[in-house]
């Protein structure tokens, strides 16, 4: 049962490596945080497209990492 666990961790950790790498800055860099990083932070600015889906997966990814992390944790005990 633990090396199934530790299997799909990883696995999940590798999906989630490749989700948040493929997602879009937030910003234009320095420039950006200077003169127009307010409106990002404060704006209505929803994600569309292929944008709201990386960030669907990036944060069920992320849950299913933290629940096998804490399931692997107590089968270990």
């Amino acid at each position: 049962m633990i090396m199934l666990v530790n299997i799909l961790l990883v696995i999940d950790a590798i999906i989630m490596i490749v989700l948040v790498l493929l997602q879009s800055g937030k910003s234009e860099g320095l420039s950006g945080a200077i003169s127009g990083g307010a409106e990002q932070l404060f704006g209505k600015q929803k994600a569309r497209g292929l944008d709201l889906v990386l960030h669907r997966g990036t944060v069920i990814t992320g849950v299913l990492f933290f629940v096998l992390a804490f399931l692997s944790a107590f089968i270990l005990q």
